[in-house]
Parts: structure tokens; sequence; C-alpha cells
């Protein structure tokens, strides 16, 4: 109950804060784009403070397989809210997340959202959708920009990480129209930190993994038919892989 009480004090100093920066990024962002990556970092120190104020203790994998000199296209499983805070984190280069659209009518957080330029997905919409994704291969290949995404559309709420929902396919295009890479992220237990507590917020070790760059040109035929398959088979092996780490420091954690 404490830990869920302390998140929102945070959260609050960076609302506080951001409010007057919000206007005068969105005037200077097309003349001095650094600016929009200030605001990012400040973001991710929020998120980050947050994280260690709900007990998160993170294992990082693979974080050197991330290429420094072009955007990648992030796609993960999706377990909890969190998942966003940690990631999004831990990201290195000026990067957006791929939100669902009823985030765009949350005050505060959609302004925060807009300015940083995340595109909002309407998975309803399938003409919105398709152009919601040329947007971001756009800001791939013109802006430098990374995306993350979910492949998924929804968090898997079964409580076991390997019975993923299905990977889109269309959720992965930017990486085919931009040839830019795909970085398959595996992410283990953080809907034990808030969603099986009832919205609770418990101190919990979480493991996230960057796999090795997936380049689409690379890929035989029929993986490039069904890449969304293909992505999530790669993260299936790093989910597999990592369920025993994930049992020590659980152990460890209660010890």
């Amino acid at each position: 109950m404490i830990r869920f009480i302390l998140v929102w004090p945070v959260a609050a100093v960076y609302f506080i804060l951001s409010l007057p920066l919000l206007p005068i990024v969105l005037l200077l962002r097309k003349k001095y784009p650094v600016t929009v990556l200030w605001l990012q970092r400040m973001v991710q120190l929020t998120l980050r403070a947050i994280c260690r104020v709900a007990g998160c203790k993170v294992k990082t994998i693979g974080y050197e397989n991330i290429p420094d000199d072009t955007p990648v296209l992030y796609a993960a499983n999706h377990l909890s809210v969190f998942d966003v805070l940690l990631c999004y984190g831990q990201m290195k280069q000026r990067g957006v997340f791929v939100a669902k659209k009823n985030l765009e009518w949350i005050p505060f957080l959609s302004w925060s959202m807009k300015v940083l330029r995340c595109p909002f997905l309407d998975r309803e919409n399938m003409r919105q959708g398709v152009a919601t994704i040329k947007e971001c291969a756009e800001m791939m290949k013109n802006e430098n920009i990374s995306i993350f995404i979910f492949p998924e559309g929804t968090r898997n709420k079964t409580g076991d990480p390997l019975q993923m929902n299905p990977f889109h396919d269309g959720s992965l295009q930017p990486a085919k129209l931009t040839k830019c890479p795909i970085i398959p992220v595996c992410i283990l237990n953080t809907d034990a930190i808030f969603e099986q507590h009832k919205y609770f917020v418990y101190s919990q070790p979480v493991i996230i993994e960057y796999g090795k760059p997936i380049y689409w040109d690379e890929l035989s035929k029929e993986d490039r038919k069904h890449l969304g398959q293909y992505t999530q088979g790669v993260i299936r092996g790093m989910i597999e892989k990592n369920q025993g780490l994930l049992e020590e420091m659980k152990e460890k954690k209660s010890a």
C-alpha cells in the first residue's frame, strides 16, 4: 500500500515541472529537435524514479544488442503498465511508444505524449491504423526516431507469459518499409508488481532482455510473410530461457 501511495507524488512533481515546458517544447521542436530529446530525458528520469519507489528489481540483459547508429523498432510482449515505465526509461535513442487511442483523452499524460510525438493507434479503425503505421515508418526513416510497440495489441492477462496474444504482422511493417532492425524484447514478471495484486504496488524482480536485431531483408520468404509469428517465436524462446533465472531472483528476494 505504501509504495502505491509514494508513486503518485513522484508523478505529480513531473507534471508540475513539465506543464510550463510543454508549450515551449511544442513551439521549438521543429527548429530545435533537441528540445524533444531533453523532454524525453526528463520523462525517463521520472519513470526511473517511479520504478525505484515501486521497488522494481530489474535485471537487464542484451542492452548491447541495440544499435547506436540507426533507429530501431522495439517489439515486446506485454504484461503490465509497468512495461512502458521500465522500457521507456531505458531507451537510449530518441524514441516513442505506440499508444492505444483511448490514452489520447487522458489529461496531462496525453499532453506529454503528444509533444513527444507518440503515435496513437486505433486498432478498431483499419484505415487509421494503417496511417499510424506509415507515420511510424516516416518517423524512423526521416527523423531517426525509434519506435516501441507491443504487437499483441493488449496486455496478456493470463498470468502465464508464454500465453501471448498473436502478434499482428501489420504492427511490424515499419521495419519492412524502412529496413531498420527489429529488436525483440522479452519482459518477465512486471504483472507481479501491480496487476496481480488488485492494483497495489509490490516490490518484485523483473527481467528485461533485448534480443539480437532482426533484419527483414535477411529473413526467408516464409518468415517475411509471417513476421509477427516469427518475432513472437524469438521472444517466446527468450522467455523460456529466462524463467529459471527469474525463479532464482525470486528465491534470493525471499531468502
